[in-house]
C-alpha cells in the first residue's frame, strides 16, 4: 500500500511526505503491539531522514488515518524507513481518559520492549556492541523518535549537575535545540503540526516536542510513544513553531520555538499523549529572590507537579538561578528563608544556612538539594496526594564562607543536683577565623534520675539524624505527620545542647514521649508491628539551643555528668 504522513519541517504548515508500506511487524511493541513499518520518500525527508521530533506525525493510507510515525530503526540509516503506531492503539488513550477507572495520581514509568523515554536527539541507549546490566551484548535496531527534553535560560553546569538525577527519571537534557517565546500563533493545530508538553515555564523552560496525530473538537493524540509514561499527566500543552530541521546522520531533530498555550496534556501512555483544549494545567508557582549587595534579583516560574520529576526540577532550576547571577563565586555563603505551601496543611518553613563544604560542594547545590529532599519527603507517603500551592525562596547572599566546626566543649561542674544551673562552655573554629567562644547556661531537670546524665552538643543536623533514625519498619507517615517533622527539624546555624537520661522514649508519627516507665514501655514494646513508632533506649529530656549564629555548624561532643 502507498500513502502519505505530514510533518512541519519548517514554520507552522505541516507537509506532505510520500509512504510506502513495507510489512507488519507483530508484537514488537510489547504484547500483541504490532508496527507498520514504512518508507518515507520526498525531497526533504530523504535529505533530513527521520528527525527527532517528527514521532506523532500522521500517516494516511487509502485516505483513512492509520497511525503515527513514532520509531525509527537502527543508527546512522542511510534511508528513511520508520515504524508507525497503529491509531487503535492510539485512541484507547482516549477511551481510558473516559474510563471511571481514572489514576488520580501520576505513575512511575514502566519498563516495555520498544517504546523509550524522552531522550536527546541522536541519543542511543544501547548501540550495537553494547552491554546490558548483566553484560549480554545484544543491539536494539528499533527504537522511538526521540522527543528531545529542551532546557532553555539554564547553563551548562547546572544540566551536568543534575544530568543524573533526570536520567534516573527517564530524562535526557537538551540544551540549543529550541526556545519558548510566548508568541501568538493563530494557526490552529491540525494533525501533523507541532505541539509542545512543557514541564517548566516563566524565567527558566523545560519542554518536549513531537508531531500531532489526529485532533479533534475536544482533544487530541501526539507522539505514537509516550514521553515519560507516567499515566495522568497535567502538563501544559502548546503550539510550536519549526525554525529549521536539522539533517544529520548522528542527531538529526527539529530546532523549535514553543509559543502560545492551547491547552493541557493528561495522558502519557505506551502508544502516544493526549492532551485535551477545555483545561488549564494545575503548576507549581515558583518565586526565587536573591538579594546581595547590588540588590534584589526575582525569578518567577512554575513546575510541574509529579512525584517523580517535581524534586529534580525544583533543583536544577534553584541551583541554575543561584549559578547564574553575576554574584555567585566559591566562597558564597546563602541564608536561606522560605515556605512551601500545601493545600489544607500547614506551611513547610525552611530556614538554613548553606555554605561551601569541605569536600567541595557548592552552596548553591547544597541549598538545591536540600529543596529536593523536602519536596521529595512531601510526595513519598502513602496516604495523602499533596496539592502543592506555590514555592516561595528569599536567599540571602554573603560574599564568604561562614562556616564553623565546633571543637571543644566542656561544663564548669562534674557533679549536679536536680534543679540546678549549670554552665557549658563551647569552642567554635570559624573557617579562617578567630575562635569564638559561647557559654550556654544549663539547666538540670528536677525530674532527673540519679547517676550518669550524658550532654550531647551537637549541630541541627546530627541532632534530626539521631531522631529519625531506626524508621519504624520502613513504613511512612502521613503527610500530616511528615510535615509537622518538616517543620520541626533543627536549623544548622546554632548549636543545641541535649540531655540524655538512660530511660527508653518512644516516637509515634511525629509525637514524643520521653522517660517511659517499664510497664508502659512493655505495653507499648507489643505496638510496634502496626505502629509508625520508633524506640530507642535514650530520653532527650531537656534541649537548648544558642542564639542563631551567622555561621553554618558543625560537629559533634558528649559530655558526662553525674546527677546525685
Amino acid at each position: 500500500m502507498h500513502g502519505v504522513a505530514y510533518t512541519v519541517f519548517e514554520g507552522v504548515k505541516p507537509e506532505a511526505m510520500e509512504v510506502e508500506v513495507l510489512g507488519v511487524l507483530r508484537n514488537v511493541n510489547g504484547p500483541k503491539g504490532d508496527i507498520i513499518l514504512v518508507r518515507l520518500h520526498g525531497q526533504k525527508v530523504e535529505y533530513t531522514g527521520v528527525v527527532a521530533g517528527m514521532s506523532g506525525s500522521p500517516v494516511y493510507l487509502e485516505g483513512k488515518l492509520a497511525g503515527a510515525l513514532a520509531f525509527r530503526i537502527g543508527e546512522f540509516s542511510k534511508e528513511p524507513i520508520a515504524g508507525v503506531t497503529p491509531i487503535a492503539d492510539m485512541l484507547e488513550i482516549s477511551a481510558l481518559d473516559r474510563s471511571p477507572a481514572e489514576e488520580t495520581s501520576a505513575i512511575k514509568p514502566s519498563v516495555n520492549a520498544v517504546a523509550g523515554k524522552t531522550a536527546a536527539p541522536g541519543e542511543a541507549s544501547f548501540l550495537p556492541g553494547s552491554f546490558d546490566s548483566a553484560g549480554r551484548d545484544f543491539a536494539n535496531y528499533l527504537k522511538p523518535i526521540e522527543t528531545p527534553l529542551v532546557f532553555n535560560g539554564f547553563s551548562e553546569q547546572a544540566i551536568q549537575l543534575f544530568a543524573g538525577q533526570f536520567g534516573s527519571a527517564g530524562v535526557v537534557p537538551v540544551m540549543g535545540a529550541g526556545s519558548v517565546s510566548g508568541d501568538k500563533q493563530p494557526e490552529p493545530l491540525e494533525a501533523g503540526s507541532a505541539v509542545s508538553a512543557v514541564l517548566v515555564r516563566g524565567d527558566m523552560d523545560i519542554e518536549a516536542t513531537c508531531t500531532v496525530t489526529y485532533v479533534d473538537a475536544q482533544r487530541l493524540l501526539a507522539c505514537g510513544h509516550p514521553l515519560l509514561q507516567f499515566g495522568s499527566v497535567d502538563l501544559p500543552m502548546n503550539k510550536a513553531e519549526v525554525l529549521a530541521t536539522l539533517a544529520s546522520p548522528l542527531n538529526a531533530f527539529k530546532i523549535v520555538n514553543t509559543t502560545e498555550p492551547a491547552g493541557t496534556f493528561v495522558q502519557d501512555r505506551h502508544t502516544g499523549i493526549m492532551g485535551v483544549f477545555d483545561r488549564q494545567p494545575e503548576m507549581i508557582p515558583v518565586t526565587l529572590s536573591i538579594r546581595s549587595g547590588t540588590g534584589v534579583k526575582q525569578f518567577h516560574y512554575e513546575v510541574l507537579n509529579n512525584p517523580k520529576l517535581t524534586p529534580v526540577a525544583l533543583m536544577v532550576t534553584v541551583f541554575n538561578a543561584l549559578h547564574g547571577v553575576n554574584e555567585f563565586g566559591e566562597e558564597i555563603t546563602y541564608r536561606l528563608a522560605g515556605s512551601i505551601g500545601v493545600k489544607g496543611f500547614p506551611e513547610v518553613t525552611m530556614r538554613n544556612m548553606f555554605a561551601p563544604a569541605e569536600n567541595g560542594q557548592p552552596a548553591a547545590m547544597q541549598a538545591a538539594l536540600s529543596l529536593g529532599e523536602r519536596f521529595g519527603r512531601i510526595y513519598d507517603n502513602p496516604y495523602n496526594a499533596p496539592a502543592i500551592a506555590g514555592v516561595k525562596l528569599d536567599f540571602d547572599l554573603v560574599r564568604e564562607r561562614r562556616w564553623a566546626r565546633l571543637e571543644s566543649a566542656r561544663t564548669d561542674v562534674t557533679e549536679a543536683r536536680p534543679g540546678d544551673n549549670i554552665t557549658l562552655e563551647t569552642v567554635l573554629a570559624p573557617y579562617r577565623g578567630e575562635r569564638i567562644v559561647r557559654q550556654t547556661p544549663v539547666k538540670i531537670p528536677t525530674s532527673a534520675s540519679k547517676g550518669t546524665l550524658r550532654i550531647l552538643v551537637s549541630d541541627g543536623e546530627t541532632l534530626d539524624r539521631i531522631g529519625h533514625a531506626s524508621p519504624a519498619f520502613g513504613r511512612k507517615l502521613d503527610l500530616a505527620s511528615t510535615i509537622a517533622l518538616l517543620n520541626k527539624e533543627h536549623s544548622n546555624n546554632r548549636l543545641y545542647v541535649s540531655l540524655l537520661e538512660a530511660d527508653p522514649e518512644a516516637r509515634v508519627g511525629d509525637k514524643v514521649m520521653p522517660t517511659l516507665p517499664i510497664s508502659i514501655m512493655n505495653v507499648m514494646d507489643g505496638m510496634r508491628g502496626n505502629q509508625e513508632m520508633v524506640v530507642s533506649g535514650e530520653s532527650n529530656v531537656d534541649e537548648t539551643a544558642t542564639a542563631p549564629l551567622d555561621y553554618v555548624v558543625s560537629g559533634v561532643q558528649l559530655l558526662t555528668i553525674t546527677v546525685k
